[in-house]
């Protein structure tokens, strides 16, 4: 039995509109294209046409890019397809709201929602997922939310200095300007939720700290929001170093791409090893992201998808 043809009717004001719409009506007409649905606005309403699924996913579209639009304020790239993809009402107290430039975060696509209700209620998260899922920048925004709700006293930052190519000795400057390359994306992650000036003082004054992994050794992180990004560059023995730097009131999140392993031989990474160690113990959570997860350009999840069959391709040869 077909569905009938309905109608549904979305009040919107002209200013969310033309912002939603896109130039030239781009957006809208991409969402009509993908939904098979028709799309007419007039007098501040919009009415979708079409089969009952369609209109209703239709409809979930653009109320839930309606509703980053007032969060944040503005819709970026990737907003239509993360829709398109993960059209349900999300769940709002999973929001962060952070004094950067980002102001009002929410999750973008189903994976992200539930790291972020990991963190949420977990005192400890391992969070493992490809390039452009938002693994560093919601751990990153997640502690900013942290600290300035008054939930912990300090941020700590750290990241494994493993090469990818060119070797630290090489590198022209001090150490910590050979460093410093390796912290780039905290360092932007920092700036966008926090803003550069307060990310400036919050270091000088020792309330965020950004560091190599090696600096943790020997410390206890009391009353801190820890976190362990690119983990999977770290050995076991480096990864439970960290792990029990943990003291009172802290939480701590550990990222990491396991198909992008530069350690050698690559199964000497303790974050594949950790997941049969910890798996199953409370207070401690594992959430996985995928392709689907990716909030970059489009062709990131191809491109991920494409080395994933390769990968396989190459298991099976074997």
């Amino acid at each position: 039995m077909q569905d009938h043809s309905i109608d549904a009717k979305i009040v919107l004001s002209k200013e969310s509109a033309a912002k939603i719409f896109g130039t030239g009506d781009t957006n809208l007409r991409h969402i009509c294209r993908k939904l098979d649905v028709k799309a007419v606005y007039r007098d501040g309403s919009l009415t979708l046409s079409g089969n009952r699924p369609s209109v209703e996913k239709a409809k979930a579209v653009i109320l839930r890019l309606e509703h980053e639009l007032k969060a944040s304020g503005t819709l970026s790239d990737h907003s239509i397809n993360a829709a398109l993809s993960f059209p349900e009402k999300h769940d709002v107290t999973l929001e962060l709201s952070v004094p950067g430039r980002a102001g009002r975060i929410i999750p973008k696509t189903a994976g992200q929602e539930e790291y972020l209700r990991a963190i949420k209620n977990s005192e400890l998260v391992f969070c493992i997922g490809p390039a452009g899922t938002g693994k560093t920048f919601l751990a990153v925004a997640s502690a900013v939310a942290a600290l300035t709700d008054g939930e912990v006293d300090k941020i700590i930052i750290s990241r494994p200095a493993v090469e990818a190519g060119e070797k630290l000795g090489f590198l022209p400057g001090d150490l910590q300007q050979k460093i410093d390359p390796y912290l780039k994306p905290v360092y932007d992650a920092l700036d966008d939720t926090l803003s550069p000036a307060r990310v400036r003082r919050s270091l000088d004054n020792r309330i965020i700290e950004v560091a190599p992994l090696a600096y943790m050794r020997g410390r206890t992180l009391n009353n801190a929001f820890v976190i362990l990004d690119e983990a999977q560059n770290t050995t076991i023995t480096q990864l439970k170093m960290f792990l029990t730097r943990l003291g009172y009131s802290s939480r701590a999140v550990i990222t990491g791409d396991i198909t992008q392993i530069d350690l050698n031989p690559p199964s000497s990474s303790g974050l594949v090893v950790i997941r049969k160690i910890l798996s199953g113990i409370e207070g401690i959570e594992f959430t996985y992201l995928d392709q689907k997860d990716v909030v970059r350009h489009p062709l990131v999840q191809s491109i991920i998808s494409a080395f994933e069959c390769i990968s396989d391709d190459g298991r099976e040869a074997h």
